[in-house]
């Protein structure tokens, strides 16, 4: 039998998207280990929309 993980896929969404009124959004998705992690995960992406690096924090 394969054992559980504690490794859940979560998706990253940009902050400072929502703000210009631009249409469309930027979303990646990674992975982290909820038992090591358990807030939620902010990581520097970039977004091409913007054409630049910013803020993504994971969504639910």
């Amino acid at each position: 039998m394969a054992k559980k993980g504690n490794r859940v896929q979560v998706i990253l969404e940009c902050t400072e998207h929502k703000s210009t009124g631009l249409p469309g959004t930027s979303r990646y998705i990674s992975n982290k280990n909820k038992k090591n992690t358990p807030e939620r995960l902010e990581l520097k992406k970039y977004n091409p929309i913007l054409r630049k690096v910013t803020v993504h924090k994971e969504i639910k």
